[in-house]
């Protein structure tokens, strides 16, 4: 049979909520933030990251926390055949909080909960028998059915040539040996629990473990003789993580000396946060093991990924892509924080946000001057400005007709009805901070950036416009690349998209050179954005040098989407059709060539709705059919 997946993972699936004050008792944390946990989820997405086709098997409840698990799995890679859904129970839920170095209280509700209920029903023979590994973790021996369900998928995996690995994984809260209030202890000697586990390791191919889950897998009393008893039952590869000194790799006989076996190369890092950094160490492990490499490069490998991992708060959403951890791992970091690396921390961010089409054709109606000037100028209450946003959101999903690649630029000034109707259309949605009009910059309503940010929905993508050209005096430029600085970092900080507009022209000439030069002065401050939205420029070498700029400091950028500026329609055709050489111009975002005509006559009491609902749309389908010859252009 063909193997269509390196690995499939078998166990607990929870929605970790992690206190996000820091150095804070649980009983003091006032808010969370909410992320896929549980051992084998966390090595499903961590190995994904790395780059192998990876599967789960477990159970989530029918409930919004089980459908968060699902859509984040998927999300990340990771095959969800193997997930099923229990409408009798609910999901997993962990609480927890980092209170010192290497001191994280958690609290598991996890009674009667979906994943430990998983048993032999649960596991698909197909499934198993198409994965080159399969997981099996320490606490899902812990109940009947999942001990059922597990040792099932053993005996499937065997009988298929597929390797078995036993992450130890050991919980003593969840084997009935400790209360509620001991979710962080780690070592509990328990007799009965190390005879159920020593029945598991003859049939391994790999056995990962801390130093207490290997004696406690065993049942001695040291490291020494725990490697040892395991040998003696299992001639699997056996992986002793050592926490801070990293790990021994053991691929033969057990000698009397503790150091001999093999040593990936370690990495000096601050310790923020040790929960899941062991599924992030087997996540490397496994992307080497599993692809042929050596064991010390494997070993490499699990190291660096469990650095990542304790250097940062959460669990799978903290993991390295494979891109990610190869800079790590060509260039090292100036700092024993990850965390406060700004260039793996773009790197993490790019190659983990959410997916978006590659293409974007919007129309931005995030105007609020303008309209309220259109409004006073017709005698029209500014109330009204709210209903027309909601009829240009009618427009466009005319236009998209559900297509992907379609958006719109709304404001919560006057925007809020039709940001909500936006949503239910699926449409990317970016929003301004920008004070109106502002130079230097200024936010709008927006003092303390970050805490407005974190009440916006998380596809929502923040939309900065900035008034700067390179002849600027050098205090407006200052105080202009302050607030895009403070912009940048809150965008990062809260999880959004970030959109930077850049209009030169009006406050200086607009030569072959000056968009790309502010492009890359902002580059230089390291604010690099998701997407740049840029006015148009005549001379296809703009942008050819624009988009010299953008790769050279950020392969990752999404693109570039151009402004209208109020041209009228054909100058913006010969707009987009300027643009054809640049494969990094994606679309555009186009406001006031679409609405302004509707917008004035709607207010004045001239149309109907109706009427207005036709006219943009009748404009924003013209220009998305332009915009569609470039790119069949582009393709050609």
């Amino acid at each position: 049979m063909q193997r269509t997946l390196d690995v499939v993972t078998i166990g607990r699936s929870s929605v970790d909520l992690y206190g996000q004050q820091i150095g804070s008792r649980l009983e003091d944390i006032t808010s969370f933030a909410k992320s896929v946990g549980g051992c084998p989820a966390n090595i499903a997405i961590g190995t994904a990251r790395l780059g192998l086709k990876s599967g789960l098997i477990t159970r989530v409840g029918a409930e919004q926390m089980g459908g968060f698990i699902r859509e984040q799995l998927a999300r990340e890679g990771v095959s969800v055949d193997g997930v099923k859904t229990d409408p009798a129970r609910l999901t997993a839920l962990v609480l927890l909080a980092v209170e010192d170095e290497g001191v994280s209280p958690m609290i598991f509700y996890r009674t009667d909960c979906a994943d430990m209920a998983l048993d032999e029903g649960d596991i698909d023979e197909a499934l198993i028998r198409s994965a080159a590994s399969i997981v099996v973790t320490g606490t899902h021996f812990s109940r009947p059915n999942s001990d059922a369900a597990q040792k099932k998928a053993i005996r499937i995996a065997k009988a298929a040539g597929t390797k078995v690995v036993f992450d130890v994984d050991y919980r003593p809260n969840l084997w009935g040996l400790a209360g509620h209030d001991a979710g962080f202890e780690r070592y509990v000697k328990s007799d009965r629990v190390s005879a159920h586990l020593k029945a598991v390791l003859p049939d391994c191919d790999l056995v990962v473990g801390t130093e207490e889950e290997i004696m406690i897998a065993s049942g001695e009393g040291d490291v020494l003789s725990a490697l040892k008893a395991i040998r003696a039952v299992s001639d699997a590869t056996v992986v002793l993580k050592r926490g801070a000194m990293g790990c021994i790799v053991y691929d033969g006989p057990i000698s009397d000396d503790l150091e001999d076996g093999i040593v990936g190369r370690g990495f000096p890092i601050e310790v923020y946060n040790v929960l899941g950094a062991g599924d992030a160490f087997m996540s490397g492990f496994l992307r080497g093991w599993l692809r042929g490499e050596s064991l010390a490069t494997a070993a490499t490998w699990a190291n660096a990924c469990g650095a990542f991992a304790v250097s940062r708060l959460l669990c799978s959403p903290e993991y390295p892509t494979f891109d990610e951890l190869e800079l790590f791992l060509a260039k090292g970091s100036r700092f024993r924080a990850l965390r406060l690396d700004p260039d793996l921390n773009h790197v993490h961010w790019a190659t983990t946000r959410r997916a978006q089409p590659d293409s974007l054709v919007a129309l931005a109606i995030d105007h609020r001057m303008q309209l309220e000037e259109v409004a006073d100028r017709v005698g029209a209450s500014r109330e009204r400005i709210a209903d027309f946003k909601v009829l240009a959101v009618e427009a466009a999903a005319r236009v998209a007709k559900g297509r992907p690649g379609f958006g719109m630029l709304l404001d919560g000034t006057h925007g809020t009805k039709a940001l909500f109707k936006a949503a239910r259309q699926g449409f990317w949605i970016g929003r301004p901070v920008e004070k109106p009009g502002s130079r230097p910059l200024d936010f709008d309503g927006m003092p303390d950036l970050g805490s407005h940010l974190t009440e916006w929905p998380i596809g929502h993508t923040v939309k900065c416009l900035c008034f700067y050209h390179p002849d600027d005096p050098e205090d407006l430029k200052a105080k202009q690349e302050r607030e895009l600085l403070r912009l940048n970092d809150a965008a990062r900080t809260v999880g959004r998209e970030l959109l930077v507009e850049i209009i030169a022209g009006k406050h200086g000439p607009l030569t072959e050179t000056t968009v790309a030069d502010v492009v890359q002065r902002l580059y230089d401050l390291k604010i690099r954005p998701d997407w740049w939205k840029l006015e148009p420029q005549e001379n296809p070498a703009a942008w050819r040098r624009i988009e010299a700029v953008i790769r050279a400091n950020d392969p990752y950028c999404r693109g570039i989407v151009m402004l209208g500026l109020e041209a009228p329609t054909e100058a913006l055709q010969a707009a987009f059709r300027a643009a054809s050489s640049s494969a990094l111009v994606k679309g555009f975002a186009v406001g006031r060539t679409i609405f302004a005509d509707a917008a004035a006559r709607w207010l004045a009491g001239e149309i109907t709705d109706e009427a207005a609902v036709a006219d943009m749309a009748g404009r924003f389908e013209t220009l998305v059919r332009a915009w569609s010859e470039v790119v069949r252009t582009k393709a050609a």
